[in-house]
């Protein structure tokens, strides 16, 4: 801008000259501010999508345990305990993952906490790559007297018999999305969307967005067929209190008690309505949903599953995936919750919102004392406690509940910071 006076007082410009070159100088400052925020973008997708060289080292060296150690083969959880995985009286949690550090954390922050350890029970579902790895770890660091399964997609009977709708939705996901979107390279090269559009574009091309790990919670009634109430969790979340009063909660025979995101003081992270995740220009959302409806958070809930398998909660889940998948993805963009907005629609009962702290992935002003403060935090977004580009003031709230003396994680070089 110096410069620029400096030549306009040097060459005498009349006011129309002046008012021409300086909207040239604007213009051209913003093009270089828009390609500097898309390359930031895309960088920070590059970095959110990948899987550390640690996190790749720990799974091959636990399954490399897995193979020649038999204490790294033990059945979890041991025989006399079996009965306990049916038992109602116990405080049932599920983890669906393919991340064995995210899972390590979640278990042990859950299991730390817990006033009646004793009473927990953790049902680890991941996939059969990771499997071994996953086996080896909790055979290896048992959180007694806490009962941990682990078990493999494919060990569920209902999973192997025929016809897996998730499984089929997220194939046919698979392939619009490609097709749809032509990768990250086409949506940079976009020139007329704006920065925030391409952002939301690369972040639909997410590989967790299109995991098994994340869509299996809408089949949990048949993966859990004799439980009468869990807690699903995910592989991003710290437990820092005891959970078992979640089961005093009075869920008014809704089928899911979840966190509201539309109400609270931190206005970025709670001001989540339908609108922020629906399209209500496409006329099969505008018709059947309010677009100032409250939204919801996945990543804590509490799951009724006496009162699920009275709804076809599930089949409408499924229903409108295929609805999506036939409007190129115009219904909505990325993620299970939009799916999962539709399909417990009327079946959610509103919880305390120290049950679950939103936010700590994505924005870096979360007040670490207020974190401290809630019940469950989570880091929902892009700066994964697990990764590089994780905001180092927060980090410490996970990275606590690592052994980092493990000859594992020491062999790893997985670090505290």
């Amino acid at each position: 801008m110096e410069e620029f006076v400096a030549e306009v007082k040097d060459s005498k410009l009349d006011a129309k000259d002046f008012a021409l070159k300086l909207r040239e100088m604007v213009t051209l400052l913003e093009q270089r501010t828009r390609t500097a925020k898309i390359q930031e973008y895309l960088y920070r997708h590059v970095a959110s999508s990948s899987i550390p060289k640690q996190l790749h080292c720990l799974a091959l060296r636990l399954a490399n345990e897995h193979s020649t150690n038999a204490a790294a083969r033990l059945q979890l959880p041991t025989p006399e305990l079996v009965p306990a995985l049916v038992d109602n009286s116990y405080f049932h949690f599920v983890l669906a993952s393919d991340n064995v550090l995210a899972a390590s954390v979640v278990a042990t922050s859950l299991v730390q906490n817990a006033l009646r350890p004793q009473k927990f029970v953790l049902h680890i579902i991941t996939d059969r790559k990771t499997y071994s790895p996953m086996q080896a770890w909790f055979s290896l660091h048992p959180l007694s007297p806490a009962i941990i399964e682990v078990k493999a997609l494919h060990h569920f009977d209902w999973f192997t018999k025929g016809k897996v709708p998730v499984l089929e939705a997220m194939e046919k996901d698979q392939r619009v999305r490609s097709q749809f979107r032509g990768g990250s390279s086409a949506i940079v090269a976009n020139n007329t969307e704006k920065p925030v559009v391409i952002a939301a574009k690369l972040q639909a091309l997410s590989p967790k967005y299109n995991s098994v790990m994340n869509h299996i919670r809408i089949n949990l009634p048949e993966l859990f067929p004799s439980l009468n109430k869990v807690v699903f969790l995910d592989d991003d979340i710290v437990v820092q209190t005891d959970l078992s009063p979640l089961w005093d909660i009075e869920m008014n025979g809704k089928v899911n008690g979840a966190v509201e995101t539309c109400t609270g003081e931190d206005k970025f992270v709670m001001s989540k309505r339908f609108k922020s995740y629906l399209n209500f220009s496409h006329p099969l959302i505008a018709n059947n949903f309010d677009p100032n409806e409250c939204a919801w958070a996945y990543g804590m809930n509490i799951f009724d599953l006496e009162a699920w398998r009275k709804t076809n909660i599930s089949l409408t889940y499924h229903y409108w995936l295929e609805e999506n998948l036939k409007s190129d993805l115009s219904l909505w963009q990325l993620g299970t919750l939009p799916p999962g907005l539709i399909a417990f629609h009327g079946q959610v009962h509103v919880i305390d919102p120290f049950w679950h702290m939103l936010g700590l992935g994505y924005q870096d002003n979360t007040s670490v004392a207020d974190a401290e403060t809630a019940g469950v935090i989570h880091f929902n977004g892009r700066a994964k406690p697990w990764l590089d580009i994780a905001f180092p003031e927060l980090r410490p709230l996970w990275a606590k509940y690592i052994n980092f003396s493990d000859k594992f994680i020491k062999g790893c070089h997985i670090r505290a910071s």
